[in-house]
């Protein structure tokens, strides 16, 4: 055990802790005024959920056993998890190792409430995430992370683009296209009700997301410190890109719009932050933000999908762009294996069974996020009453009010 990269990676793991509270922010901030109590409960009850669930059975079934698609119980109640020794041939004990990804599915769930956010019941959301992480997540943490089905193909994921960001952002397009549209949308103009939350969001989440991929070496080494470097250079360079965007287009720049770039950012360098060049980072930055701008400006609005605070735009497109820009741009040097490279470097495997990956990511969350709530629709109403939806969730779903002195119509 190396006591450097044991306190490292228990800063690392409280940064990423600390991401869930900034979804929270950024998610309230870009919502309406009457939602906004709702819409941070729905980013904070991740945390409960999630972290019982992990101790349970969720690690277990995550980092349990060889088999292909799903783990074992064999860790149920983090039984046989070592506080002082790792089986999994770290410099970290396998308790640390818990922990540390413990905070993935919190923040990987949070991603997805967006999408949902202002007209989705409270109750019947908590049963959607527990059924969602027994068939999406924990499988795919196995089979991305734990040598299952994906990583013998010979796919890569450094932190998260396939395990966190696709499943998150297509299993919330799913869901907003399951509950329908907002009764409002298309009738108003839906604005971010407090632009400096959304900022203070997104300045947590580019804090915590050098946690979140610097921590995925998983020791205080080289490693680390490279994708501390590429994570900061691609958000930095999408939010510059997605003002670029914003300017031509518009012919002004917004904090809503930097704010937006900087999460695209750092969306697209999560599945090769320490496999990619710290080069490749500043063009995947770059390249990000214009096709996520298309997808949250132009395809939503061609298709008329109400996702409303655009988790699938940006998460779930992100994520894809990051995945293929992986099988692209990672290189010998920072590769697993010096014959599973990036496309540029002459070997065109990565990039074939990255794109195997995600189409396999996509209709594996897809369907089960689908049957999901089918079934529970089946024993309750999932989507809130119009008249519910019109007053508002804050004081429908949980009787509180984030700004109480207010007395008008929201808007």
């Amino acid at each position: 055990m190396d006591a450097g990269s044991i306190a490292f990676m228990i800063i690392c793991a409280s940064l990423v802790f600390l991401m869930t509270p900034g979804f929270a922010f950024f998610y309230g901030g870009l919502g309406r005024r009457k939602n906004v109590i709702n819409t941070m409960m729905l980013c904070v009850i991740p945390i409960a959920v999630a972290s019982v669930m992990w101790m349970i059975c969720g690690y277990s079934l995550s980092f349990g056993g060889d088999g292909s698609l799903i783990g074992n119980f064999s860790h149920l109640f983090f039984n046989g998890v070592s506080e002082t020794a790792s089986t999994r041939g770290l410099e970290i004990p396998d308790a640390l190792f818990a922990a540390f990804q413990m905070m993935f599915p919190i923040i990987t769930v949070a991603i997805l409430t967006g999408a949902a956010t202002g007209r989705i019941h409270f109750t019947p959301l908590i049963i959607f995430i527990i059924f969602w992480f027994l068939l999406v997540y924990f499988p795919f943490a196995h089979m991305v992370w734990d040598e299952g089905l994906l990583a013998q193909w010979g796919t890569i994921d450094f932190a998260g683009g396939d395990v966190v960001h696709i499943t998150s952002g297509v299993s919330g397009l799913v869901l907003a296209l399951v509950l329908g549209k907002r009764r409002d949308y298309k009738r108003l103009e839906y604005r971010p009700h407090n632009v400096p939350f959304v900022f203070l969001g997104a300045g947590l989440f580019w804090f915590g997301w050098f946690g979140f991929n610097a921590g995925s070496a998983l020791a205080a080494d080289r490693l680390a410190g490279h994708a501390f470097v590429t994570t900061h250079i691609s958000a930095a360079a999408a939010m510059l890109s997605w003002l670029i965007v914003e300017k031509v287009l518009t012919g002004k720049v917004s904090l809503v719009g930097a704010s937006t770039g900087l999460v695209a950012g750092l969306v697209a360098i999560t599945p090769g932050a320490g496999f990619v060049s710290t080069w490749s980072s500043l063009l995947i930055g770059l390249c990000v933000s214009p096709v996520c701008y298309f997808a949250i400006l132009v395809l939503k609005s061609k298709f008329g999908y109400d996702d409303a605070l655009d988790a699938f735009g940006c998460h779930g497109i992100g994520g894809i762009f990051g995945g293929l820009v992986t099988g692209l741009f990672t290189t010998p040097e920072l590769a697993l294996d010096g014959n599973n490279i990036g496309l540029i470097y002459g070997n065109a495997h990565l990039f074939l069974v990255t794109i195997a990956a995600i189409i396999f990511t996509i209709v594996w969350s897809a369907v089960a996020t689908f049957v999901v709530i089918k079934v529970i629709s089946i024993f309750t109403s999932i989507r809130v009453e119009e008249r519910a939806e019109a007053i508002g969730l804050d004081d429908s779903e949980h009787e509180e009010t984030a700004y109480p002195t207010f007395m008008g119509l929201d808007s």
